[in-house]
């Protein structure tokens, strides 16, 4: 079986990404910062979503030639809804690998997850049967003019085909001949159209006969390469220990709020919520040291303890990663000893999980598709459970504290 290298743009993607081969029996890890683990499967969050395309694109880069081995296959995770600078940071990427082997492998582009209703159509993203322009995930963060691969692709200056549904349909043996011809003709990129999970299946095992490929999509395709290579297993139970089980939601996604409340309105957690402005005046002034007593007395209660940044009519987005900071230094203070972790957000997740002192995750199973649980590894081991802030319907908070047992 080969072995996978899978560059992320932030914490949970590494995670969703990387889980799928963890469920097919590899050892994988996630990780990040300096410390980076070795395993059959490591996927290496660069936090370069919040950056400029041009700083993503040189955190890419350069993290690819550090990490990259021969003989392992590299997996460029973008986010299924293309957030952040996934055009740049794949142009800069190879535009790096054409430089060491003289020509740079194919793009595989399929960033579909059809299991989260994430689908790519005639080379462009819908969610839920709507054209991701046509979403509050679009309205509150995109970075390209439209949600076309094509035209995404061609802002960063590369080349691409698209290999649409009925091509799909017309299976492998077509598939990887539309391939090894834009091999031929010297294209960057092929995109990949893919309404349902056998289509990916389609596209996976059709590139992997290809004699070299840099694969760039969701954890869908992940999940597709994933089981061609070995059939899934089952995984052992994960539960937490003494201490407080800790929610963390830091994402504003409106999916991550209604799960949120869900939970709150059964009585299942003890909520916290905390302004922005409280975590921003930080340490020694009243609304912050008032938030340390409330989060101590929701651990005391034997209840999860939901701690959740309180909404804002129109969230400042450019200072999240400092928000996630600061919110991981209050949980650290107010709740030292921590049984279990769930967190939305990739900055969130990345920034508690970095405060705690741990290095990385060893995933272990899938709570639900996309959402990874996993043990910590470094100063504290624990089990964790992550999740992108846009995935998941209203109940999947209440089904990841079901599968901690709680």
């Amino acid at each position: 079986m080969n072995r996978w290298l899978i560059l992320a743009d932030d914490l949970t993607g590494a995670a969703d990404c990387g889980i799928v081969f963890a469920r097919h029996g590899r050892e994988t890890v996630v990780t990040w910062g300096d410390e980076v683990a070795i395993a059959e499967v490591v996927s290496v969050d660069l936090d370069s979503r919040r950056y400029p395309a041009a700083q993503a694109a040189a955190r890419h880069a350069a993290a690819q030639a550090a990490l990259r081995r021969e003989g392992v296959r590299l997996y460029k995770k973008i986010d299924s809804t293309l957030r952040g600078q996934p055009a740049a940071e794949l142009a800069a990427q190879l535009a790096a690998l054409r430089c060491v082997d003289k020509r740079a492998p194919l793009a595989i582009c399929a960033p579909a997850f059809p299991a989260t209703g994430r689908l790519t159509i005639g080379g462009r993203v819908m969610v839920n049967g709507v054209p991701l322009e046509e979403t509050p995930l679009w309205a509150r963060e995109h970075s390209y003019a439209n949600a076309s691969l094509p035209d995404i692709l061609a802002s960063a200056g590369l080349s691409c085909a698209v290999i649409d549904v009925d091509a799909i349909r017309a299976g492998i043996d077509a598939v990887a001949t539309r391939m090894r011809d834009a091999e031929r003709a010297g294209t960057d990129a092929v995109v990949c159209d893919a309404t349902e999970i056998a289509h990916l299946d389609v596209v996976a095992r059709a590139s992997l006969t290809l004699a070299d490929a840099v694969w760039v999509g969701s954890a869908g395709l992940a999940a597709a390469l994933a089981a061609v290579e070995a059939p899934a297993q089952p995984a052992a139970p994960v539960r937490p220990g003494d201490g407080a089980v800790l929610v963390v939601v830091g994402s504003v996604a409106e999916a991550s709020r209604r799960q949120a409340a869900d939970v709150i309105e059964g009585g299942l957690v003890t909520h916290v919520a905390i302004t922005p402005d409280i975590l921003f005046a930080g340490t020694g002034t009243p609304g912050w040291e008032e938030a340390v007593r409330a989060l101590g007395t929701a651990a005391a209660s034997g209840k999860p303890v939901l701690v959740e940044i309180a909404h804002e009519a129109s969230p400042d987005l450019r200072r999240g990663a400092e928000l996630a900071g600061r919110l991981a230094e209050l949980v650290e203070v107010a709740i030292p000893k921590i049984a279990a972790l769930f967190a939305t957000g990739g900055e969130t997740a990345c920034a508690l999980l970095s405060r705690l002192g741990v290095t990385g995750i060893r995933l272990l199973d899938e709570a639900e598709p996309g959402v990874p649980l996993g043990v910590t590894l470094g100063a504290r081991r624990v089990p964790v459970i992550t999740k992108a802030g846009a995935f998941g319907d209203a109940l999947t908070l209440r089904r990841c504290l079901a599968k901690l047992g709680l």
